[in-house]
């Protein structure tokens, strides 16, 4: 087990409405301090995840504090997912047509995967990764 304090980032839910917003975050979480930027793509995101580059290189561990969650699960949610897998069935040269509709129908009938769950099925492959998720504080408006 690696002795040294794990690096602790922090994702804005809130500062996340759909899929590319997702990757805007997660590029500004991670990819500050790099000359490119990662692409909108779960498999990108699984390689950013084994470390390497970015934020949390290497195999340390590393703690991330993802602050309203569920806004962000709501954004990624049913909606998304439908707008992201009907785009790729506009592209039938690159994906199994097929797969894509089962996925489609199953999302229908409450039995998919959201954009949601398989982001986080991507977080748990990674055990060096402790993903915590944090409600914000409320915020306080001065009274007029």
């Amino acid at each position: 087990m690696d002795d040294k304090q794990p690096i602790h980032l922090v994702i804005e839910g809130s500062r996340i409405t759909d899929i590319p917003s997702f990757y805007a975050e997660i590029n500004r979480v991670f990819m500050a301090d790099e000359d490119w930027k990662l692409g909108e793509s779960l498999d990108a995101l699984d390689d950013l995840l084994y470390g390497g580059y970015g934020a949390a290189p290497g195999g340390g561990r590393v703690v991330i504090e993802w602050r309203d969650m569920e806004l962000s699960r709501m954004a990624l949610g049913v909606e998304a997912t439908r707008d992201w897998l009907m785009a790729k069935l506009d592209q039938p040269e690159r994906f199994n047509g097929k797969t894509i509709t089962a996925q489609l129908e199953a999302l229908e009938l409450g039995e998919g995967q959201s954009y949601f769950d398989i982001v986080m099925e991507v977080f748990a492959g990674h055990a060096r990764i402790s993903l915590n998720p944090l409600r914000s504080a409320p915020h306080l408006h001065p009274q007029s």
